[in-house]
């Protein structure tokens, strides 16, 4: 038995112990009243020694009565006392954290029932912590699986929770408050641990207490930012706010609109053209056969060219969703080369241009690569070098062989003495209809624009590379990468 747990102070601030000087006190009060009424009857009684047996069996009676209340007592202490303890320490053991801890119940009394409602009410706690637990740990998986930044901020602006992706950009963006300085970083105004990108956005979800929606810019990105107040009866103590990278929906959305507008004049003029001959002819406008004649040249011309702008439409948007797969198979990509060469030999006289080709004595084998495509890649790209070459000047397809970083290539160039290309506009020659914008000022040219942006894709679904380097009123050189074997 733990005596400590029956010392004076601890027993007088002890429920047992109270019941226990209350018996004692009890105890010494009968006995006391007796002594007191009884005592001075018990000499007039007896005899003088009579008299004092009585007063020692008195006195025996009496200690004999306080021995048994002091073991009383300690049959409380041990019956009430000692369960009570152990309910004191479950309870103790329950607010460490500790809820698997149970109460033994010794008896059916109404001390058992506490200890079976208190072992009820830890079961009930343990399973709603067990929830909160499973709750948090689902809500902590979504938050890590999800793809957008989530941050949670409280009254003061104070970051209290945040996923991966927040994280980063909490840690970039806080780089962004120095560098911009005033601009957004004070510590001294309220809410200065909110990024700056976010900081107009939360300073109105928390004066309005309403969600918020908008986008920003940094780091040349685009941002969507929806923003909710965390509300708690009717106040909002704090806002938590989604974060999501628009950047390549916003250049999509981009690229869409100039798509149209491009398509747009792309077919208009051809269009315009055609219905504008078609009723010439119509009405008879023209008296001539000859005239006649052109009319009609011209409107096969712009149906080509309208046919043209349609096949090069559907070529680069199946490329673009992904729609084309390449038939790779092993060639010669000299027969390739020899026979766009046949192809453009005759066009090429007829502009007084002088085609040449460069090739090796030995084959130039791919092992894996799409025949057609690449043959499709020339044709784009000759087409483009003779049509700006103007009269007496050359234009040469060139291949050979080449070995970088133990990898094996081959190196083809198609170089023309052309105009050339202005260096401001090369980073933008693979865009689609950067040669329908230069014919709009140049007047000269019949391209749909889209021939660069398709050789680009067909070369890069061959995990290969094209440059471009040109000298304006020079030439242009177009440079292709291919690897003997490609790897998908």
């Amino acid at each position: 038995m733990n005596w400590r747990k029956y010392s004076p102070f601890l027993l007088w601030h002890s429920v047992v112990g109270k019941l226990w000087v209350t018996i004692i006190l009890l105890v010494a009060v009968v006995l006391l009243t007796l002594g007191v009424f009884l005592i001075p009857y018990i000499g007039y009684l007896f005899e003088n020694d009579a008299s004092h047996e009585v007063m020692l069996l008195f006195v025996i009676v009496a200690v004999i009565g306080f021995l048994m209340s002091t073991f009383f007592a300690f049959f409380l202490s041990r019956k009430i006392q000692q369960p009570l303890l152990e309910l004191k320490e479950a309870a103790d053991s329950i607010s460490q954290g500790n809820y698997q801890m149970r109460v033994k119940i010794r008896s059916n009394d109404e001390i058992g029932e506490l200890a079976n409602t208190f072992n009820n009410m830890t079961e009930q706690v343990d399973k709603l912590i067990h929830d909160l637990n499973h709750e948090k740990e689902h809500l902590s998986s979504i938050l890590r699986s999800m793809g957008d930044g989530v941050i949670t901020f409280d009254a003061e602006g104070e970051i209290i929770l945040t996923n991966p992706p927040g994280h980063l950009l909490i840690n970039r963006w806080a780089d962004l408050n120095q560098e911009w300085g005033d601009a957004f970083y004070d510590s001294t105004k309220p809410y200065s641990s909110v990024p700056g990108p976010l900081l107009d956005i939360f300073e109105k979800v928390m004066d309005e207490g309403r969600d918020v929606s908008n986008k920003v810019y940094v780091h040349n990105s685009m941002w969507s930012v929806v923003m909710a107040p965390l509300l708690l009866d009717g106040v909002a103590r704090g806002a938590v706010a989604v974060i999501r990278n628009v950047t390549e929906e916003h250049k999509l959305e981009k690229l869409r609109r100039d798509f149209v507008a491009n398509v747009s004049h792309e077919i208009r003029t051809p269009l315009s053209m055609m219905q504008g001959y078609s009723e010439a002819l119509l009405d008879d406008i023209v008296a001539s056969p000859e005239e006649r004649k052109e009319l009609v040249q011209v409107i096969y011309d712009e149906s080509l060219r309208m046919g043209r702008l349609v096949n090069d439409f559907l070529d680069m948007a199946r490329m673009e969703a992904g729609h084309v797969e390449l038939n790779l198979r092993q060639f010669d990509l000299q027969q390739i080369i020899r026979r766009v060469h046949r192809k453009f030999q005759v066009f090429a006289k007829e502009r007084e241009v002088m085609f040449k080709t460069e090739l090796p004595d030995m084959p130039l084998l791919l092992l894996g690569a799409d025949e057609d495509r690449l043959e499709q890649v020339l044709t784009n790209l000759l087409d483009n070098a003779l049509r700006h070459t103007p009269l007496g000047k050359s234009v040469t397809i060139a291949a050979s062989p080449m070995t970088i970083n133990h990898t094996d290539y081959i190196q083809m160039q198609i170089k023309d003495e052309g105009q050339g290309i202005p260096s401001e506009d090369l980073p933008y020659i693979f865009e689609r209809f950067y040669k329908a914008d230069k014919s709009r000022k140049r007047g000269t040219s019949v391209g749909t624009g889209l021939g660069l942006a398709i050789v680009k894709n067909i070369i890069t679904q061959h995990n290969g590379q094209i440059e471009v380097d040109s000298i304006l009123g020079k030439g242009t050189t177009f440079t292709l990468l291919l690897p003997v074997e490609t790897k998908h």
